[in-house]
């Protein structure tokens, strides 16, 4: 019995490609980094909320920047010789 179809080649019955998250190394990954991140959380809890206060600043600038650059597409110049319409 031949099969006129080359192996490698696509074939129409195929499913599309799942995602990444959909397989089961992803399912793995997510359960490693969910443990993993409630281990660090234990063990160094009192380290990361020490250090909030002085982080937080750093994190709502970082932010701000993020979400106010989106509105005028990044850093395209200053806004003055915009396109009047």
């Amino acid at each position: 019995m031949t099969n006129n179809r080359p192996m490698n080649g696509p074939r129409a019955e195929e499913e599309p490609k799942r995602s990444f998250w959909n397989t089961p190394a992803g399912f793995v990954l997510c359960v490693f980094l969910v443990i993993a991140g409630a281990l660090i959380w234990m063990e160094h809890r009192a380290h990361i909320l020490g250090a909030w206060p002085l982080l937080l600043p750093l994190v709502i600038c970082v932010g701000m920047h993020f979400f106010m650059h989106r509105g005028h597409g990044g850093h395209h110049g200053s806004g003055d010789d915009r396109d009047e319409r």
